[in-house]
């Protein structure tokens, strides 16, 4: 057995077994540590003795028995100690897929800073290490392991139950849930700072989550709606960039490179989420994503489709990028005109005014309307506000190409 066989194996393990141990010790922090043990200890034995014949249980068992070491250690919790030492793992298949909804629910927990709900739900749900999460937010590992720290405490703190949130409470945190993976999929798919335009693992392993979250939710149309915005979004990742990692805008990318598979799937999944009652945000823009990955071409694109969509998110949603992305539409359908007066509306909007994005918006749109000048400067203006050097490169490549 080879080890990049195992580590997929693990990380899938990785929320099952955490669930059974805090469900039995209450202890979240100490639970993690002892499944990080029992994971590491898989990682040296099963490459050599094979993998056992129920790996879950296997891991279940060793983290057990290193939560029981732990109290047995403590001389303040003596009482404990007998009760502890006689627990054994829960019966199998009885709980797991509860207990990884439980987990997302509890890392995700609206009490949480984003930030600390992002870096708990991929170290205790998606099973990466503190040294993997910093490296993909750009951040040293001392200081990622302070931000899960602080966030296991947190929850310590809050007193919250290790069990399923009642129907009331899973509606209002599952906006939360779903937010967080959203963004780890977004910081994957275009990140924020740093020299790649793509986190391929980030935007994979939210992927991953959703598709759980999905399996143990699937009459939540909102859920079905958010994996296929990813599916159809991160169809597109090969054709994003060239061999050198430059930036490819979606009107110039090569459509024969998508994923036609994810579109396939993807597409099925927003067919059956829309009909199933309310429509919410996530199916909307994976509705949008849809139009785009079934044009065969740039020019065959259903621009009026697209912006009947924007129409209807703007109307649901006050959220900056979308009004972008509406103006864009608005600009495709009706003019440039009309773009750039959508978005001489949102300069008074302090969360999209100073950002990149809105600037090589309007950079694009005064190239659309002959304003190369005015474009020139946009471009430019957009670049020196990004963190991502793929990005700056590609705007001031635009600048460069308008100036000559």
């Amino acid at each position: 057995m080879v080890n990049n066989t195992i580590e997929p194996l693990l990380r899938e393990l990785t929320p099952q077994v955490l669930g059974a141990v805090v469900r039995r010790f209450r202890d979240f922090a100490a639970a993690e540590d002892a499944v990080q043990e029992a994971l590491l200890t898989a990682a040296t034995k099963w490459p050599d003795d094979g993998l056992p014949d129920n790996p879950r249980a296997w891991l279940t068992q060793v983290a057990f028995r290193r939560m029981t070491d732990r109290i047995r250690s403590e001389s303040a919790r003596r009482r404990r100690e007998e009760e502890m030492s006689r627990a054994t793992p829960p019966e199998l298949g009885a709980t797991e897929e509860d207990d990884t909804l439980v987990l997302l629910f509890m890392c995700c927990h609206p009490a949480l800073s984003l930030a600390s709900a992002i870096a708990l739900t991929l170290r205790a749900v998606g099973g990466l290490t503190t040294a993997e999460i910093g490296r993909a937010f750009l951040v040293p590992e001392a200081t990622m392991a302070q931000r899960i720290s602080r966030a296991k405490q947190s929850i310590k703190d809050s007193g919250v139950p290790f069990q399923l949130p009642t129907a009331e409470e899973r509606a209002h945190r599952l906006r939360a849930v779903l937010h967080v993976l959203y963004l780890i999929f977004n910081e994957g798919y275009t990140s924020s700072a740093g020299p790649q335009l793509q986190r391929i693992e980030l935007s994979a392993e939210a992927i991953r989550l959703t598709r759980i979250l999905f399996g143990l939710l699937p009459n939540e149309a909102e859920v079905g709606g958010l994996l296929a915005l990813m599916l159809l979004t991160d169809a597109r990742r090969t054709a994003r960039t060239s061999s050198d990692g430059d930036l490819i805008p979606l009107d110039q990318q090569n459509r024969n490179l998508w994923n036609r598979e994810q579109i396939a799937e993807g597409v099925a999944l927003i067919s059956a989420s829309l009909p199933k009652g309310s429509i919410g945000v996530d199916q909307l823009q994976a509705a949008i994503a849809a139009v785009h990955d079934e044009a065969a071409s740039a020019d065959d694109t259903d621009w009026a489709q697209i912006l009947a969509l924007y129409d209807l998110l703007r109307r649901m949603n006050d959220n900056p990028i979308v009004a972008l992305n509406h103006a864009v539409a608005a600009a495709m359908v009706h003019g440039p005109a009309k773009g750039l007066e959508l978005l001489d509306r949102l300069h008074a909007d302090n969360r999209i005014a100073g950002h990149h994005r809105f600037h090589a918006v309007r950079a694009h749109l005064l190239e659309m309307a002959g304003d190369f000048t005015g474009a020139v400067e946009e471009y430019r203006a957009a670049a020196a506000k990004t963190g991502s050097l793929a990005e700056r490169n590609y705007l001031l490549m635009q600048a460069s190409r308008l100036v000559s």
